[in-house]
């Protein structure tokens, strides 16, 4: 015969039990699934200069993330890009021209000063004082407001305590 105190307790816990195994087999299929890290080129100096010339340039998938560090297939691409242009005996300035050239400024981290790039060096700046001027005339407008603002007169007040009493009085 079935014990129905051990059912009971067997139903209340499947659920929980379920959930850690789908977890488990979850973790699992990640793990299954991860790539083989990119191998590193064969001359260390390659590799040093590449990752030097690299961390100058953003990611143009990521944005926020220095071409070295992305994990992006385009910037792989561009890695292994830079290390043939490296091995072709390109200069630094020359592969970095070639980048600026293909995707624009925007892929430099630092990009130069000059006209087409002022918006990137000051539009922040612009934006921060351009609100706090807009703050200042703000706060001066409703200042101006609040000093303004005419008291009652004894004639309104008189009128508000009246209907006040009123309203009182049919509560």
């Amino acid at each position: 015969m079935i014990d129905t105190h051990r059912m009971t307790r067997l139903r209340q816990h499947l659920p929980a039990l379920l959930l850690a195994a789908a977890f488990v087999l979850a973790t699992t299929m990640t793990t299954l699934q991860a790539r083989e890290a990119a191998p590193l080129a064969a001359d260390e100096v390659v590799e040093k200069r590449m990752v030097e010339i690299s961390e100058e340039l953003r990611c143009l998938v990521c944005q926020n993330e220095s071409l070295a560090g992305s994990h992006a297939e385009l910037a792989e691409d561009l890695r292994r890009e830079i290390r043939t242009m490296i091995k072709q005996d390109k200069s630094n300035d020359e592969i970095m021209e070639f980048m600026v050239s293909r995707y624009g400024d925007f892929v430099r981290y630092r990009p130069p000063l000059k006209g087409t790039t002022l918006v990137l060096w000051f539009g922040p700046f612009l934006l921060l004082a351009g609100a706090l001027i807009g703050l200042v005339v703000y706060l001066r407008q409703r200042r101006g407001r609040v000093e303004h603002d005419e008291t009652l007169s004894a004639e309104d007040r008189q009128r508000a305590e009246a209907l006040l009493k009123q309203s009182e009085k049919t509560l």
